[in-house]
């Protein structure tokens, strides 16, 4: 009688147990992305493809106005999505303009994130003295006005030509100049995500295993801690992405972005602020696409997110 006891009560266990180690269906279930992911990857892998392809799509020259059809409305002849005050075509302008919008946005959270995102994790696994300089280092940055530290960079590397219009290679070095500004503007704000992050994760039970097997602060570092920080960077980085797409419009308001004649989405919505009802389609393509763009991308950050919340809920 007690042997059957003792049975059933090492049943009951092992079945708790093995209730407690699986987490149930509903955490599984939740791991899929969903329809409105889908569509906005859909959507941003469009855009990217499109940029990349401009060169070999057929459109007209983005800097040669038509002056025959100026101001041209929406699916008017010869201009799709109308034309702007000096007969450019706005469609050609959008594609193009996208090249400068996305390598901005995606170059300077790129740098943002490689440079932030290893001082954080070195700040937040090392912990002392380095977190404390660290941290400091990250503070002092965040308290100056983001938009203001960001238009004295690229005044400063870069200053206005008043010739206006520029050759590819001063095209180029403004896009690198822009990324290299807004990059470091991003680099303390994702630091103190990834700071944050790793601090957490080097608390956790397997990190402390990794260290009493002998492992190096190296190794426990990059093997154990980086691998699970990288969710949470990945997820402010496609955030990130979002707001630069809407500074860069910002910097073009101040004449700091790509300059005319080469389109950005930013300083293609600029060139109407004086007379929103001349040629509206210039400012309303690009503000309809940094809409979606921002959208997908913000949507795209919370699955991350949330997919990373239901992964560490499952442990």
């Amino acid at each position: 009688m007690l042997e059957s006891a003792d049975t059933e009560l090492t049943a009951g266990s092992v079945s708790a147990a093995a209730a407690v180690e699986e987490p149930p269906d509903e955490v599984f279930e939740k791991r899929g992305m969903g329809v409105l992911a889908w569509i906005g990857i859909g959507w941003l892998s469009l855009v990217v493809l499109i940029a990349i392809l401009a060169p070999v799509l057929p459109l007209k020259a983005p800097m040669v106005g038509d002056y025959l059809h100026p101001k041209a409305g929406l699916f008017s002849p010869g201009h799709l999505l109308g034309s702007d005050d000096s007969g450019r075509d706005v469609l050609s302008r959008v594609v193009w303009g996208a090249r400068a919008s996305l390598l901005i946005a995606v170059g300077s959270i790129a740098f943002g994130t490689l440079i932030g995102g290893f001082l954080g994790l070195v700040a937040g696994f090392k912990g002392g003295l380095t977190d404390t300089v660290l941290g400091a280092f990250f503070n002092i940055f965040l308290a100056f006005p983001q938009l203001v530290l960001a238009l004295t960079l690229v005044a400063v590397l870069a200053p206005v030509k008043p010739s206006g219009g520029a050759s590819s290679g001063e095209w180029g070095h403004r896009i690198l100049v822009v990324i290299l500004a807004v990059g470091i503007v991003s680099v303390p704000l994702l630091g103190r995500i990834t700071r944050a992050s790793a601090i957490s994760w080097s608390q956790r039970e397997f990190v402390m295993a990794a260290r009493a097997q002998g492992a190096t602060s190296r190794r426990v570092m990059l093997r154990e801690v980086l691998p699970n920080v990288v969710p949470a960077m990945a997820s402010i980085a496609l955030l990130g992405v979002a707001i630069v797409l809407v500074l860069e419009g910002a910097l073009a308001v101040f004449g700091v972005s790509i300059q005319e004649p080469n389109p950005s989405w930013g300083n293609m919505i600029y060139s109407q602020l004086s007379n929103l009802n001349s040629a509206p389609a210039v400012w309303i393509v690009p503000s309809v696409l940094i809409f979606l763009s921002v959208l997908a991308l913000n949507y795209l950050g919370d699955v991350v997110r949330a997919r990373f919340d239901v992964r560490e809920s499952a442990l």
